[in-house]
């Protein structure tokens, strides 16, 4: 079957094709480095994570980029509050931002292009721009014209009947319904304090919009396969990319434009002055695992809202742990007599995973087979009714969807030297029949976050969920 994604362009589903051999060249929209990321830029980078994961998966080889912000209002406003350069300011939450990927497991992009040292790059664009007529100067601030560019609006299909010719504005981020002449460079003022390149356009630093429009271009082509984002970047955003990518080259932008929908906090929009705002460590803090976090924020169509819940969490440990127990347990059973069926079940569900994915990545569906793969598996070994061969095919198959999933326990997430010892401990003090100081060393280590199971072939442990 076919890949079939929803271009927001045309608001259908169409069959995805590369525009160039196998090779799928992606952009997608990364952070502001102003601040921790929280939990609903997250569920954007998940659903861009699944959509790059299940084109490995297909056989696709993917070049992926993802911008840095490191240069706009935000940022160099709360540098100025304190105290340090901008450099330095944006360097901790860079760290922070590579460090919540990993914990979420999002396969890193190819290429991570950092705004202020792509500014040679974006005043050629400028210049370009300038000379086809699309943009102007006042007082050393330069414009795009939206009303040279005959398809503006295409994206967010906008209405620009109320249109007013001339109105301009300079601040990077601004009203949705604000339809006027954006910024591409800012002239310095004292706001800006240090913070400004010497230019032929002059002294000043890029607007917002332009970085994505230079960076894409520079790594990707003129024209590329895929671009990302949040559907709060339709408009202005993705809008202005458009606009002065197209304008500048003549040529189609991005092929195929997706975006996810908005993530909601207990019904109400995420917000600081609601006190429902969290980061990643805030939700960890509260004893939540990261791999928990990503089966909330994963397992929602990236075209539904997604109401995040603190029971929704813990919905995705308790699905997590089945998942998880389930491979162990597998790799642990010895094997039976076949009943001929686990091949029938692990055909179907390979099938029927990437089918659903395939359908827009509907991830509630390929979830819903995985589970059903998981039931009929565990009824065969309940029954013993499982050969030897047929366990490894069905671990072989878990691990092949867990590409895409990334659920199960990695080899560098065992446990340390002092964890070892301490499960040492208590199993020699089973054997003593010390149990009140069996039971204080598995409470001990429950406090660390892991859980011991007694086995008949001994005694084992996982990592609370």
């Amino acid at each position: 079957m076919a890949l079939r994604l929803t271009n927001t362009m045309t608001r259908k589903q169409v069959e995805f094709k590369p525009l160039k051999d196998n090779n799928v060249r992606m952009y997608t929209c990364g952070p502001t480095v102003h601040d921790f990321a929280h939990i609903g830029n997250f569920r954007t980078y998940m659903f861009e994570d699944l959509l790059r994961r299940f084109l490995i998966y297909k056989g696709y080889q993917v070049t992926q980029v993802m911008n840095l912000t490191d240069v706009d209002d935000k940022t160099i406003k709360k540098s100025r509050e304190k105290g340090v350069s901008l450099d330095e300011y944006t360097a901790e939450y860079k760290k922070a931002f590579f460090e919540d990927l990993d914990m979420l497991r999002i396969q890193r992009a190819e290429h991570y292009p950092e705004a202020t040292t792509h500014v040679d790059e974006m005043v050629q664009l400028i210049k370009k721009l300038l000379d086809k007529g699309l943009a102007y100067e006042i007082n050393g601030n330069y414009y795009f014209s939206i009303a040279k560019f005959g398809e503006y609006g295409k994206l967010s299909h906008i209405d620009l009947e109320g249109l007013k010719p001339g109105a301009r504005v300079a601040s990077d981020e601004y009203e949705k319904e604000s339809v006027s002449d954006f910024a591409l460079w800012k002239a310095w003022d004292e706001n800006d304090g240090e913070v400004y390149w010497e230019t032929e356009l002059g002294k000043g630093r890029p607007g917002w919009h332009l970085e994505c429009s230079v960076m894409s271009m520079k790594y990707l082509g003129e024209t590329f396969d895929i671009h990302t984002g949040g559907v709060d970047n339709i408009f202005p955003h993705h809008e202005n990319e458009i606009a002065q990518s197209e304008g500048a080259t003549g040529k189609p932008f991005a092929n195929l434009w997706m975006h996810s929908e908005h993530l909601i906090v207990d019904g109400r929009k995420m917000a600081k002055s609601f006190n429902n705002f969290f980061t990643l460590r805030q939700v960890m803090e509260k004893g939540y695992s990261p791999i928990a976090v990503r089966y909330a924020l994963l397992s929602t169509h990236y075209r539904q809202q997604l109401n995040f819940t603190f029971e929704r969490v813990d919905a995705a440990a308790n699905a997590l742990e089945r998942y998880i127990d389930f491979h162990n347990n597998l790799s642990d059973y010895p094997g039976g007599e076949s009943s001929g069926e686990a091949n029938g079940f692990i055909d179907s569900m390979l099938k029927d995973f990437e089918a659903a994915l395939d359908d827009d990545l509907n991830i509630s569906a390929a979830l819903a087979v995985a589970f059903d793969f998981i039931r009929d598996i565990n009824r065969l070994k309940a029954e013993n009714k499982l050969s030897g061969e047929e366990r490894d095919r069905a671990l072989e198959a878990l691990g092949k969807i867990d590409t895409v999933l990334d659920f199960l326990p990695r080899a560098e997430e065992g446990i340390d030297a002092e964890i070892e010892a301490m499960i040492q401990k208590r199993v020699e003090a089973k054997k003593r029949r010390d149990f009140a100081e069996a039971d204080k060393i598995r409470d001990d280590l429950l406090h660390k976050g892991i859980i011991l199971e007694d086995t008949p072939t001994g005694t084992k442990w996982k990592r609370k969920i």
